[in-house]
């Protein structure tokens, strides 16, 4: 089962106690699912949850022991099912009035005007035409709306959760999409699909700690790095000070630090101190290693002056 499988069967394990609610995310589904055809609220749709969704909504809002429920017909295509739910003429111009769905069944602001409403509506456009990435491979959350006008309407409720949703035009519809996964992760809270939240949150949790142990790998890789440079330099300008002037021409300090140097080439600064009789800081060590290649270099620039 995919990742957006499992959100959209969590959110339709639940059904909104208030009325208002159900109003407002049955108006999502229609709105985002059907098409007027000779006068009639029709839903065609390849996701049989769509369908067995608007069927309990609309139950639940009309009585369905007083109205009979539509009925849904299944054709197969070979491996594929096709669901649709026709609504009659006078189902369908009741449905517009109980949902206050205006023009092109655009929901009117009354719909989604209470917080808990938007949120309802949210649910109900993601089942309609929502989908999520499997969160261990990316993170995407998207709505895929027939127009402008709702995309711009999904976009604008994300948007008064704080979350700055984008809008892309994609082949024949508008999308919705997020790919920050803390947004993602709040979108999830809002439709209330916790488990589905819980289970991204610990695939980012896990994606964290993977890429925070590789920066920190790849940083002692570079610092492994950095040292043996340095050391290759530092044993190259003392072997050249044993090669001309000899470290018996040097002070105590530098002659033992040079010593040093060329028996442990691999040492770090503050390993190297510790190898002193008498302990050297890491600071102390650097400063000895930076004179030695300055007489080093004056040596040199010296004799390719003659």
């Amino acid at each position: 089962m995919s990742f957006s499988l499992k959100v959209k069967n969590e959110l339709a394990a639940e059904v909104p106690n208030s009325r208002h609610c159900r109003i407002a995310e049955l108006a999502a589904l229609v709105s985002l699912s059907s098409t007027v055809e000779d006068g009639c609220i029709v839903i065609r749709t390849e996701n049989s949850g769509i369908n067995e969704r608007f069927v309990l909504l609309y139950g639940k809002l009309t009585g369905a022991e007083r109205k009979p429920v539509p009925e849904t017909i299944i054709r197969k295509n070979g491996r594929k099912s096709s669901y649709i739910t026709a609504m009659d003429r006078e189902g369908t111009a009741e449905l517009i009035k109980l949902l206050k769905l205006g023009s092109e069944l655009v929901p009117q602001p009354i719909v989604y005007q209470q917080t808990c409403c938007k949120r309802a509506f949210l649910r109900g456009a993601f089942i309609s035409c929502g989908s999520i990435s499997n969160p261990e491979k990316d993170y995407h959350l998207e709505f895929a709306a027939a127009d402008r006008t709702r995309a711009e309407l999904i976009a604008g409720i994300i948007g008064f959760f704080e979350i700055d949703a984008k809008i892309i035009h994609r082949k024949n519809h508008f999308v919705v999409y997020l790919k920050d996964g803390e947004h993602i992760v709040d979108v999830l809270n809002i439709m209330e699909a916790h488990v589905c939240l819980m289970e991204l949150e610990n695939v980012r949790i896990v994606k964290e700690m993977r890429n925070s142990i590789n920066r920190r790998v790849n940083c002692e890789a570079a610092n492994i790095g950095k040292t043996i440079a340095a050391s290759a330099r530092q044993i190259e300008d003392i072997q050249y000070l044993c090669n001309t002037i000899g470290l018996d021409s040097l002070s105590d300090e530098l002659k033992d630090t040079a010593t040093l140097r060329l028996q442990y080439p691999e040492a770090s600064l503050a390993e190297l101190g510790e190898k002193h009789e008498r302990r050297v800081g890491r600071s102390g060590v650097n400063h000895r290693l930076q004179k030695l290649s300055e007489i080093a270099e004056k040596l040199r620039s010296a004799r390719s002056a003659k």
